[in-house]
């Protein structure tokens, strides 16, 4: 459904160019208007961005985390408006399932890719090519229902983890962008055994991941927008059931040129290893070369005579 939707705004965009343009032909219009007019046509979500980068440059300082300047939010406004245009341009609405899954191998840690809101599996496909490049067993999901609660996700999980656990004989590396950090956290807390959760993953990785809620999530009227906000009630109960041992198995990587989830504090969790990203957008964050470094490093295979594990 998020494909079709997608790919019918990408249709709209380029109608409403080739519209521009007979208009601006017939009309005699110069090339700089001309111009102008096409850029808007076929990059409608520049405006919208800009707009989102104007609220987190006046509602999201705070004096935990460092303040961006000027230039860092202007070229994390251009670098979020082109990897917009490749994620949601081509990659999720056409190319989503182009980049196939690896399979698991015995003894090879495997790593589960969770997307967040409006997103699906396509927008991992970087990351796919590359863990097939290193031979690493991975899996990345296109969950649904796209606008509904959260915990919805809770079987998908459960089925990824358990299938990439079942073909390696090791429990899985967890890696959530955004909202999916939220559904790897859902997962856990449904599991009966807190204990036996935690020991089913080698470890957790957020990216983006607004832990406490984010200002931006007021402007949602969806299920799981609502469960995003500034202290809903969701995320409370949600952090009153996590011990600090399992917080302890968090690597939450956040921004402060995060466009959506600002302040940048709010994808920090009390107990985890936070680590600042600097000068990168919310999707953008996802492609920072150290993020996925991290990913290889933990599941590096062993060396013969290393004497490492994974």
């Amino acid at each position: 459904m998020l494909a079709r939707l997608q790919a019918g705004l990408v249709f709209t965009a380029l109608g409403a160019a080739v519209l521009w343009s007979a208009w601006a032909w017939q009309h005699g219009l110069g090339p700089a208007a001309w111009l102008a007019g096409l850029a808007l046509a076929l990059l409608p979500h520049a405006p919208l961005l800009a707009l989102e980068f104007a609220l987190l440059a006046w509602l999201g300082r705070d004096p935990r985390a460092p303040l961006a300047s000027g230039g860092q939010l202007l070229r994390a406004w251009a670098g979020e408006v082109a990897v917009g245009l490749q994620v949601f341009g081509w990659r999720q609405p056409f190319a989503a399932d182009r980049e196939a899954d690896v399979p698991g191998q015995p003894g090879r840690t495997g790593v589960l890719l969770l997307h967040g809101y409006v997103c699906n599996r396509g927008l991992w496909a970087p990351w796919l090519r590359r863990l097939r490049q290193a031979g690493v067993p991975c899996r990345a999901l296109s969950m649904t229902p796209v606008f509904g609660r959260i915990e919805t996700w809770v079987p998908q999980i459960e089925a990824a983890v358990a299938a990439l656990q079942a073909e390696t004989g090791r429990p899985p590396l967890l890696v959530g962008h955004s909202m999916g950090g939220l559904a790897i956290r859902a997962w856990l807390a449904a599991q009966p055994d807190a204990a036996a959760a935690d020991a089913r993953v080698a470890g957790v990785l957020t990216i983006g991941t607004p832990h406490q809620g984010t200002w931006t999530a007021r402007l949602g009227l969806s299920a799981n927008a609502r469960q995003m906000r500034l202290g809903s009630p969701w995320l409370t109960a949600l952090a009153a059931a996590e011990t600090p041992a399992r917080r302890a198995r968090f690597t939450c990587f956040y921004g402060h040129a995060d466009n959506i989830v600002f302040p940048a504090t709010m994808a920090m969790l009390d107990g985890a290893d936070n680590r600042h990203v600097p000068g990168a957008a919310h999707v953008q964050m996802v492609f920072e070369a150290p993020l996925l470094a991290e990913v290889l490093r933990r599941v590096a295979a062993p060396g013969p005579g290393s004497g490492l594990t994974n």
